[in-house]
């Protein structure tokens, strides 16, 4: 009786599980937390004499930003945030006051690849954008549907 106890049972392992599919929905801003400090002043200084000084950059043409050191303090004076649950990520602008973003709405979805990944990115005002990456198939169902709702941008990833 036990024999075929664990033959049932050892049958039951061996099906196929159904796969769950992951819901993302875009975070809300609010939940926010920084994970890196602001540079400061001092090592913006440095970052760009290093930077705008390194002849491979200069002659591959990757120095945009360095006629104006303004230029470039805009571009690198930014801090990684994270979403509560660590999912979403992004650079926010030192520059920019909390008041001004932290009650912002996402006003889209959208989903870019990047090689394997797959990137699922929230946007939201003053050019901040938030993202998931993983290497599963993901889709946006209405993704104009959440300029009106935010409560709509939202993907389905499945593995």
């Amino acid at each position: 009786m036990f024999q075929r106890f664990l033959l049932a049972a050892a049958l039951v392992a061996l099906l196929p599980l159904p796969v769950l599919a992951d819901e993302l929905i875009c975070p809300d801003l609010k939940t926010l937390a920084q994970v890196n400090a602001c540079p400061t002043d001092e090592e913006l200084q440095h970052t760009y004499h290093g930077y705008c000084s390194d002849d491979n950059n200069a002659y591959g043409k990757k120095t945009d930003t360095c006629p104006h050191f303004e230029d470039y303090r805009k571009m690198k004076n930014v801090a990684r945030w994270e979403s509560a649950d660590g999912r979403f990520d992004g650079y926010l602008s030192c520059d920019l006051p909390d008041a001004a973003w932290r009650d912002g709405k996402p006003g889209g979805i959208a989903l870019a690849m990047q090689g394997k990944i797959t990137k699922v990115v929230c946007s939201y005002p003053n050019n901040i954008t938030l993202t998931y990456r993983t290497r599963e198939n993901c889709t946006v169902a209405e993704a104009k549907a959440c300029a009106d709702d935010p409560t709509a941008c939202r993907a389905t990833c499945n593995p």
